[in-house]
């Protein structure tokens, strides 16, 4: 493996820059379950893992810029004795805008430095009771609202482990980098426009949103006006999402939703999948990406599935709707930071899109009834595609991974949140109807990085998601660094 010295040296150079921490160690190239397996049968400890995940850490993090909070110390002296679940020992991170005591939660913002919190969050509970030993905090962008993880610093953005010089994604983009560049197998993700899809995307891995309701939901999700976040992971494997998933269940099931258990493999049933590559935006997808998606639908009725061409069912208002849901979030962060974070929060050192989307809401602040009345509405249309097809494929972003910079929150508002518009134009349908999808890593870019695409499900199917997953996983194995 190239070492680190050589990966900088080149990446001044201009080079393209792969990094990754994978080795003949105790991690090895193992996902999370292979993982489990060899820790059950004593063949390595919990604690040789936290080590080199800790180590293998230190090796990149220097040129991903993918850790916000280390908490080293805390992990090898707990993974003497990990708590027992269904990932006992396996080391992870958790996302920075999701509260574990002891630790602040800054949610990717300078304008406030947060306490340590007094307690674990819900969701977190939920995580950290599947036994896993956690290493710290990953990076997000501001309080999770960009689609790439950059600040206004450029020199602390997140970059891809396929290319240094590439976006990785957001706004889970700090556990995607360090899950893709073998740091460690599994993070966690969550998702409120894409969050946890589209660094799945950027990154080559599995990232399942599941069904609003599915897991236990965090604390901000609690009070919006429409629930639009997901919990979950990200991961170099199915196995790895699904046993997550089951593990998950253990601790709590909604009994609303169909019970989901431990999905192991591809199912028997061929599936009707509507093909969808309209975006909610109607902005065009680019030839690559239209060709995964189009070799994916191919590889598809090889199985025996059948794939038909279908229209998004969504209105021509979803698009500008969202956008004003997503500045209402915004401005309820500018203006009640004080209360929600921290007495220290300052408005003025939000960054350039935080602020932006604030004020095109109170722009627009007088139709918002109407908007979340439409939105709201949009389930309903979303469950009544799946009358139709048990599964609809379409890509995850609409152009591959574009370079550092091209999404910065540096750039001018309105020609961000254009070219914000031109690139995220599918996952936020499922966000605001509640359905589950799943992001797969079936291509490549001419530039050597992940193209996902997309799979969504009616509400509670996350087991066809996974099933389909599977299937794929199987017949056409993804590449990984």
């Amino acid at each position: 493996m190239e070492n680190s010295l050589e990966k900088i040296k080149g990446q001044q150079q201009g080079r393209q820059q792969r990094v990754h921490a994978f080795e003949d160690d105790a991690l090895g190239h193992d996902d999370a379950v292979a993982l489990t397996e060899r820790l059950k049968k004593g063949r390595v400890s919990a604690k040789e893992l936290a080590k080199a995940a800790i180590d293998r850490a230190e090796r990149v993090d220097g040129i991903l810029h993918a850790i916000q909070l280390r908490d080293y110390d805390y992990a090898l002296a707990s993974a003497h004795d990990p708590a027992q679940g269904i990932f006992s020992g396996i080391p992870t991170f958790i996302k920075d805008n999701t509260d574990v005591r002891g630790l602040p939660t800054n949610h990717g913002s300078c304008a406030f430095v947060a306490n340590p919190a007094k307690k674990t969050g819900a969701f977190a509970r939920q995580y950290m009771a599947q036994g896993f030993t956690l290493l710290g905090k990953s990076t997000l962008p501001e309080f999770g609202f960009n689609a790439t993880t950059e600040f206004m610093d450029p020199k602390l953005a997140t970059r891809n482990p396929w290319h240094t010089e590439y976006s990785c994604g957001a706004s889970s983009g700090g556990s995607a980098a360090l899950v893709a560049a073998g740091v460690i197998p599994i993070a966690h993700a969550n998702d409120g426009g894409g969050s946890i899809r589209i660094p799945a995307a950027c990154c080559g891995l599995v990232g399942l949103k599941p069904t609003r309701g599915r897991l236990v939901d965090g604390e901000a999700a609690r009070s919006l006006p429409i629930n639009i976040i997901g919990e979950g992971v990200v991961t170099r494997s199915v196995r790895d999402t699904a046993a997550f998933f089951a593990g998950a269940e253990r601790y709590w099931r909604n009994p609303k939703l169909p019970e989901l258990g431990l999905i192991e493999g591809p199912g028997s049933r061929r599936l009707k999948i509507g093909l969808v590559t309209n975006s909610i935006m109607g902005t065009p997808i680019s030839d690559e990406t239209r060709a995964v998606v189009t070799e994916t639908a191919t590889l598809l009725e090889s199985m025996g599935h059948i794939v038909v061409e279908t229209p998004l069912s969504v209105t021509d208002r979803f698009g500008s709707d969202f956008t004003v849901y997503w500045g209402l979030m915004t401005f309820l962060v500018s203006k009640f930071g004080k209360r929600l974070f921290s007495p220290d929060f300052d408005p003025s050192k939000l960054d350039g899109l935080t602020q932006g989307l604030a004020a095109l809401y109170r722009e627009k602040i007088w139709g918002t009834i109407g908007v979340l009345r439409r939105l709201r509405g949009t389930t309903r249309t979303y469950r009544d595609t799946f009358r139709d097809y048990d599964l609809i494929l379409s890509p995850v972003l609409c152009h591959a991974p574009p370079k550092l910079g091209h999404l910065s929150p540096e750039v001018p508002f309105d020609t961000l949140l254009d070219r914000l518009e031109k690139y995220t134009g599918f996952t936020p349908y499922n966000n605001i109807s509640g359905g589950p999808a799943i992001s797969l890593p079936m291509g490549t870019s001419a530039e050597g990085l992940p193209i996902g695409v997309h799979f969504s499900a009616d509400h509670g199917d996350e087991k066809t998601l996974l099933e389909i997953a599977f299937a794929l996983e199987e017949a056409k194995p993804w590449a990984t660094l």
